[in-house]
Formats: structure tokens, C-alpha cells, sequence
């Protein structure tokens, strides 16, 4: 009789250890899948580039840019010609449209974070706002510009590509990055819509 106890108290905690290393299983099998979606939801997200055709009041396209979406920003590599020499404003607007002649159907500045413009004011910049470009003696500009507070990814706030899109915009003057709205930049000469 004691014997059958005693072999019926092995075969209890058998029966116990293996029940305790299915739980355990399970449960390392479940932490792994929340690491798996954890490690999903922190990945970053792949984001198609951007072409963007530029043209100029009278309608014509006199460059392109290309914007890719990188960490922490977006990536504009862009070329043209038939500018004039110097510096040039250069900025990212609010409204994906490019009527000529003078693009004011780009809207203002891109500025989802309701700051003031210029690089250089201490209340600002704009989301849209981007250092001026050089222009070379022969008309024609190539160059790469990181926009540090603006992205690609849909959804959020400051996205290129919410409903309307938006606009890259070259000025006729040199931005100063202090003047509130668009540093004494003057005319809009260029214009490229950002859409997906």
C-alpha cells in the first residue's frame, strides 16, 4: 500500500513538472510574439521616393527633384537651370498645386508646428523652411538638402503627403531666416508638386 502511494506521488509530480514546462513553453512562446510585433511597430517604415517635376512661371519644366524619406527626415536631391546666378529662397509649401504665373495656389509655408519662419529666429522655423540655394554663373543648380522636420510617411502630421500634398518652391531672393513669413525671399519662381 505504501509502495502505491509512493509510486502514485512520482507520477503526481511528473505529471506536475511537465505541465509547469508547457505553461513555461507558452509563455516564452508568447513573449517572443510580443517582441516580434513590438519590434515591428519600432521598424522603420519603408517609404516609396518621390519625383517632383519643377517648372517655372511661364509653365515650362526647367528641372526635378527627387525626395526620399531617411531617418530623422526627408532627403532632396534636386537639379535645374535657367535661374538666374546667386542665392535663392528655397522652401517647402503647404498646398500641392502649381498654377502659374506666380504659384500662389502653393499656399504658405509648410508649418504644422505653428512656428515662426527663418532658420535663424529664435521662434521658428517653419517645417518647410530649407537652407537657399546656390545657383552657379551658368543658370543651372545641383545640389542635396536634408529637411530635418518634415516626412513621408502618411498619417503624420508633418507629411509631405497628407490630402492636398504640398509644394517645393524656389524664390526669386536670397531668404534672410529671420523675417516672418518668408524672409524677404520676394517672388515664387519655381514650383514642383510633392505628391504621392
Amino acid at each position: 500500500m505504501q509502495k502505491l502511494i509512493m509510486n502514485g506521488c512520482v507520477v503526481f509530480v511528473l505529471l506536475l513538472l511537465g505541465a509547469c514546462s508547457m505553461v513555461k513553453e507558452q509563455n516564452n512562446a508568447h513573449e517572443n510574439h510580443l517582441k516580434i510585433e513590438e519590434a515591428k511597430e519600432t521598424s522603420e517604415v519603408s517609404v516609396e521616393p518621390v519625383k517632383v517635376d519643377l517648372t517655372n512661371t511661364s509653365g515650362k519644366k526647367v528641372g526635378e527633384a527627387t525626395l526620399s524619406e531617411a531617418k530623422n527626415g526627408v532627403h532632396i536631391k534636386l537639379t535645374a537651370q535657367g535661374l538666374s546666378p546667386g542665392r535663392h529662397g528655397f522652401h517647402i509649401h503647404e498646398i500641392g498645386k502649381c498654377e502659374v504665373p506666380d504659384f500662389k495656389t502653393a499656399g504658405a509655408h509648410f508649418n504644422p508646428f505653428k512656428r515662426e519662419h527663418g532658420l535663424k529666429n529664435t521662434k521658428g522655423p517653419h517645417a518647410g523652411d530649407l537652407p537657399n540655394l546656390e545657383v552657379a554663373p551658368n543658370g543651372k543648380v545641383d545640389t542635396e538638402i536634408f529637411a530635418s522636420l518634415v516626412t513621408l510617411q502618411e498619417g503624420k502630421p508633418n507629411s509631405l503627403l497628407d490630402m492636398d500634398g504640398s509644394a517645393l518652391v524656389i524664390h526669386d531672393k536670397v531668404d534672410d531666416y529671420t523675417t516672418d513669413p518668408s524672409g524677404n525671399s520676394g517672388d515664387r519662381i519655381v514650383c514642383g508638386v510633392i505628391i504621392k
